[in-house]
């Protein structure tokens, strides 16, 4: 059960035409591939997409590029919208998402459901974790990983006793309880859980009784169960697995988190490996003409270092430096795209300068522009987030 309703408010203006898990990533991908990969290669090929908020781009994403499995053997990947069968309301919550759902699970007779997020950053194989909840004959298994104290803020966290079992649930808490024998350390929730299907159903059918709860996961069903079955905890990139144990996972909730997590594939050594041949993402890429750098009108070189390029992108006599374009981009001479991102189909004209920008799709910028260097300037035409990202909405219009 893959949840992917979420409104993404803390990404806007990328989220206002579309769902947060379809927001493009890397040049190529959009985020909830990273999931889908996942369980592609971990062997789950029963996968329930929960769908909500302006779904339109995600669904049509799941059609043209996950239509992979086959039906005839049990095999789907199949977004489920709001059905409204158990009330007269939407998703309401993480729990009330599944419950609404109840249905679907009870016909497919399976004995455990791996509950996913569909915005995250990261390769892991859930059949590790699968494994290890039978072998320790757990009621929940809850995947979670190390961060600093600070950082723990900002996530649920998990209390642990010495095998890992959970005792305790903090939502953000403000003392984060540490690891044992870990002072500076906390457990944070990936928001990534294994139930045995009975518990829960029972745990959902209880929570939709109790009109004071938010029904939400982390808030309501997991401390809740702490108390009364048998929770663990998963070390994220532990000993289990058979994705190389990088430890990269990134919630790309803003802007700013959003802007770095895309950066962290220019470095030297890129945290996360997306060149594991064995665990590639996959997704769906339209036809297009490889990428091409060549001369300008004229005759000035293009110049693209550290840089991905996606197909059809046109550099033409100009710069660009530690950036990400995706498919489709025309950048002519004299222009300079640096510390960017470029979604598709976007046309910088001549002598633009680009500063730490994220250009959504269809815009077309013309010569002379210069975004990313004025703040105050910027602030008055786009989203300015609060590390100095500029965000250009899709199909904005320059007057």
């Amino acid at each position: 059960m893959l949840l992917a309703g979420g409104v993404g408010s803390r990404l806007y203006p990328l989220t206002a035409e579309r769902a947060k898990p379809g927001v493009p990533f890397g040049a190529s991908y959009r985020i909830i591939d990273f999931t889908l990969s996942n369980c592609l290669h971990s062997g789950l090929r029963r996968v329930l997409v929960l769908t909500q908020y302006k779904s339109h781009s995600l669904q049509k994403h799941l059609r043209d590029g996950w239509s992979i499995f086959n039906p005839s053997v049990g095999e789907y990947i199949t977004p489920v919208p709001p059905q409204m069968r158990t009330g007269g309301s939407w998703y309401a919550g993480t729990a009330d998402a599944i419950y609404q759902n109840l249905y679907l699970i009870d016909r497919s007779d399976a004995d455990y459901v791996v509950i996913l997020s569909g915005d995250h950053i990261y390769r892991m194989d859930y059949a590790a974790m699968l494994e290890t909840h039978r072998a320790q004959q757990a009621d929940v298994t809850i995947a979670c990983m190390e961060v600093s104290l600070e950082e723990a803020r900002e996530f649920g966290v998990l209390g642990v006793d010495e095998e890992s079992r959970i005792i305790e649930f903090q939502e953000k808490p403000d003392a984060p309880n540490p690891v044992p024998g870990c002072p500076d350390r906390a457990l944070a929730s990936m928001g990534i859980y294994i139930f045995s299907t009975d518990l829960l159903t029972a745990s959902l059918q209880q929570d939709h009784k109790d009109d004071t709860s938010s029904h939400d996961f982390g808030k309501n069903i997991i401390p809740k169960l702490i108390r009364t079955h048998h929770v663990r905890a998963y070390r994220f990139a532990g000993d289990g697995g058979r994705v190389s144990a990088d430890g990269y996972w990134r919630d790309v909730g803003t802007v700013d988190a959003y802007f770095q997590a895309n950066m962290d594939l220019l470095r030297t050594q890129p945290p996360l490996n997306l060149y594991q041949k064995d665990w590639a993402i996959r997704t769906y890429l339209p036809p297009a003409p490889p990428a091409r750098i060549v001369q300008g009108a004229s005759g000035q070189e293009s110049e693209v270092r550290n840089a991905i390029l996606g197909n059809g992108v046109i550099v033409s006599g100009g710069t660009v430096e530690r950036s990400l374009i995706s498919a489709g981009v025309t950048v002519e001479e004299g222009s300079s795209v640096c510390d960017s991102i470029l979604f598709d189909e976007v046309s910088v004209g001549s002598d633009v300068q680009l500063n730490r920008c994220i250009v959504d799709k269809y815009v077309e910028i013309p010569s002379g522009t210069r975004i990313g260097f004025d703040e105050e300037a910027d602030r008055k035409r786009f989203t300015v987030s609060p590390g100095g990202v500029v965000v250009v909405p899709r199909n904005y219009q320059f007057v």
